[in-house]
């Protein structure tokens, strides 16, 4: 815990920015956040101080990008929306500072800065990406974009999952100044590696790195994790009407819904009870569909019949339904990102 302790400067002549604004600017920002803020670090000590990782903070506001850059030991480049290059305001400041602009419609501009993105990084530095993709207006932390883990198993770098509290209070979304002397903290978490996670062959195995580190970055931020993207059209959450509280019923059904993660609590199974009975067709939030048991649910007939059944006779067994895959097709598992 502390302010900003040393930090290394590494040039980098054939990587993007300009070294001598970048130190010059670098240099004034880590000057200036501990005597304009309350700021705290923790978690310093797991940001290698030299090789490549990834950093990966929650976004809630534009002075993310002031306060977490301050809270490193070292020269961080970033990924940063297409948009900055036309302001006359940023379109020569931030790409000198090492922003590497990316068009998010997608394409071959895209692809071009992932591939700069991973020459950063294939050259033992540090790379910062937000992994929700775009601020949360909602204050929740949404669901990871897997970019980040791509970049980490393409380059074997390790994530270094980050959260921070009060950039918010700095800098209210669609606001110009930063108030000072308001407290933020960022923290950053213990490394984490692609493949402890699966085969990195597999699909699905960024999905579920990119899952962990959120759960990570949920911990380290303190915010509710919400399994949806951010939007332009989230919405901060109505926290000043809390609902009733509801007397336990031992009869009642509990509806199942998919983990909060608030603070250091870890997520736990909702319990059922055995009496508890669900409409077949009614969705439960949060979640998939539930599946009816199969005492409700509809029999299907074989395609072969007896012909005749007579009274006391055994009916045959039904077979299994035409149609009926061994196997999932690989789009079920395909990445959603």
């Amino acid at each position: 815990m502390g302010a900003p302790g040393d930090f290394t400067f590494e040039p980098a002549p054939d990587l993007p920015g300009a070294d001598r604004l970048s130190k010059y600017l670098f240099g004034a920002i880590r000057a200036a956040t501990p005597r304009l803020w309350d700021f705290v670090i923790e978690g310093r000590e797991h940001v290698p101080t030299e090789g490549p990782a990834v950093i990966t903070p929650n976004h809630l506001s534009f002075c993310d990008s002031v306060f977490v850059p301050a809270a490193l030991p070292r020269r961080v480049w970033a990924i940063g929306k297409g948009e900055y290059m036309d302001s006359w305001k940023t379109k020569h400041l931030f790409p000198a500072m090492g922003m590497i602009p990316v068009d998010r419609s997608g394409g071959d501009a895209a692809q071009a800065a992932l591939d700069a993105a991973a020459d950063v990084l294939e050259q033992g530095r540090l790379f910062m990406i937000y992994p929700e993709g775009t601020r949360s207006r909602s204050g929740n932390l949404h669901k990871g974009r897997t970019g980040a883990a791509r970049l980490a198993l393409r380059c074997n770098a390790p994530i270094i999952p980050t959260g921070h509290e009060g950039t918010v209070d700095v800098q209210p979304p669609d606001t110009v100044l930063m108030k000072p002397r308001k407290r933020v903290v960022v923290r950053f978490g213990a490394p984490m590696w692609a493949h402890e996670y699966g085969d990195p062959d597999d699909p699905r195995t960024l999905r579920r790195f990119t899952d962990a580190v959120m759960f990570e970055i949920a911990q380290l931020s303190g915010q509710q994790y919400v399994d949806t993207y951010a939007g332009k059209d989230d919405r901060p959450a109505d926290t000043t009407k809390p609902s009733a509280p509801v007397a336990a019923d031992e009869h009642q059904s509990v509806t199942p819904r998919r983990p909060s993660v608030v603070g250091s609590a870890a997520p736990s199974r909702p319990a059922t009870s055995s009496s508890a009975t669900v409409h077949p067709n009614v969705p439960v939030a949060d979640g998939p569909p539930l599946i009816r048991p199969p005492s409700e649910r509809p029999s299907i007939p074989s395609r072969r019949v007896a012909a005749h059944v007579d009274e006391g006779d055994e009916v045959a067994r039904i077979g299994v339904p035409p149609g009926r895959r061994d196997k999932a097709s690989a789009a079920e598992f395909s990445d959603d990102a």
